[in-house]
């Protein structure tokens, strides 16, 4: 009985969950949860499991194989955090299975300040061409929040209409569990698409009540899913690099100190608790040379 259930939620599931998929997320994200989803349901009811009521061990059995065939199984697990949370949204369940597991998967945390952009390629990305007018405003005024201010996706998020004082030109940013709260200086042009993108646009985008400044194109709060997508359709400009939100902050870091800023300054402005995070950013011509070949024409000895 429980297999046949399962069977019958799988033909109809699609739809339903592509719409709650949609509330919540980019549709480059949708698709790609859907196929890791439906991967997901597929496997575990090949060894005749009910994905309906898989439990966390099953779930731990199915990431394992895939470390087998994938380098990076993440996308897979927030795809599997997705179903559940769906499942416990529709009353089907009544908790997530899957909503304790965090993979520990080494992570080069190196800066590879090579690899970064220089001020002028960054501006490039702020002469992206808008499709839809009603974000031009709000899209415009996210890219200049990450290349202007070297927001994170969670800063901007977590940014509220009390966080503005636009008489000042000024812009407070919360503290994170990373970071330090700020307060950082507007540039004229922000100042603008703020108050076109607060009296017309945001208005029209609301769907539901909420204090928060960035509203999604779907009308509710920002959930960071829009902005990733906003920086993926930039990659354009620079299709063999790696371009996000990270590596454009760590960008703008990497050029304030290449620019002579003092260390202390940058650390305030970035949100850094430590000095050793800003220091981090710092790299001889030299050894950004080195590390250039190294990727590009590895050596024995060099």
């Amino acid at each position: 009985m429980a297999l046949e259930q399962s069977i019958t939620l799988k033909s109809s599931l699609k739809e339903a969950l592509t719409q709650y998929l949609k509330e919540k997320h980019a549709p480059s994200t949708v698709k790609r949860y859907l196929r890791e989803i439906e991967l997901f349901i597929s496997s575990l009811e090949t060894l005749l499991q009910n994905p309906v009521t898989a439990n966390y061990n099953q779930i731990m059995v199915y990431l394992g194989e895939l470390r087998h065939t994938q380098s990076n199984i993440t996308p897979c697990l927030c795809a599997i955090k997705k179903y559940y949370s769906y499942l416990v949204a529709q009353g089907i369940r009544k908790d997530n299975p899957a909503q304790a597991i965090k993979l520990r998967d080494h992570r080069n945390r190196d800066i590879q300040l090579q690899d970064l952009f220089t001020p002028q390629e960054l501006a490039l990305l702020l002469e992206r061409k808008e499709r839809y007018p009603l974000l031009k405003n709000r899209n415009q005024l996210i890219l200049s929040l990450l290349i202007y201010q070297a927001l994170t996706n969670g800063d901007i998020i977590n940014l509220t209409l009390d966080d503005l004082d636009l008489a000042e030109g000024k812009i407070h940013i919360k503290a994170a569990r990373k970071t330090n709260a700020r307060t950082l200086l507007l540039q004229p042009k922000q100042v603008y698409l703020l108050m076109n993108y607060l009296q017309t646009d945001r208005p029209q985008l609301l769907k539901e009540q909420t204090s928060q400044l960035i509203i999604s194109s779907r009308g509710h709060a920002e959930t960071g899913e829009g902005i990733s997508y906003l920086v993926e359709t930039c990659k354009g400009f620079f299709p063999n690099r790696k371009l996000n939100a990270k590596t454009i902050r760590q960008s703008v870091i990497t050029n304030l100190l290449k620019s002579g800023k003092d260390l202390r300054l940058v650390q305030a402005f970035a949100g850094h608790k430590y000095p050793s995070s800003t220091e981090k950013y710092k790299q001889s011509h030299l050894e950004a040379l080195k590390n250039q070949v190294l990727k590009y024409h590895p050596l024995d000895n060099l």
